[in-house]
């Protein structure tokens, strides 16, 4: 019978980790929403160089597995961190272009005096 033991005791900690996940995304959307929109920038940014680690970490992960379904999944967090760091990065760059100035093509013209003239 250690045999049963031994799949109750890992499915007891198959549902403590899923209960983890799901209080961490409860907690992180929580947090998130509380954000001001003017930190978003700088959260996104701080977010991508976690991505970057979890990057990494699938890299050498999947470097060590030996099964094919290992394997499998390395690979397929390997892409999902990466797409997930590329668009973090575009999100970013559009954000901050969001900060910039828009430049006119044309220099507004004034008076000799430096004023603007009441028709422009």
């Amino acid at each position: 019978m250690p045999h049963a033991r031994g799949r109750a005791e890992e499915g007891a900690a198959v549902i403590d980790l899923l209960t983890i996940f799901v209080l961490a995304v409860f907690v992180g959307f929580e947090v998130v929403s509380k954000v001001s929109t003017i930190l978003h920038t700088p959260l996104m940014s701080g977010a991508n160089a976690i991505h970057g680690v979890i990057l990494v970490g699938a890299i050498l992960i999947t470097g060590r597995a030996e099964h094919a379904l290992e394997i499998t999944l390395g690979l397929l967090a390997v892409f999902l961190a990466t797409v997930n760091v590329v668009g973090g990065f575009v999100v970013t760059d559009r954000m901050l272009e969001m900060f910039k100035g828009h430049k006119s093509a044309k220099p507004v013209k004034s008076a000799a005096n430096g004023h603007k003239e009441v028709g422009e």
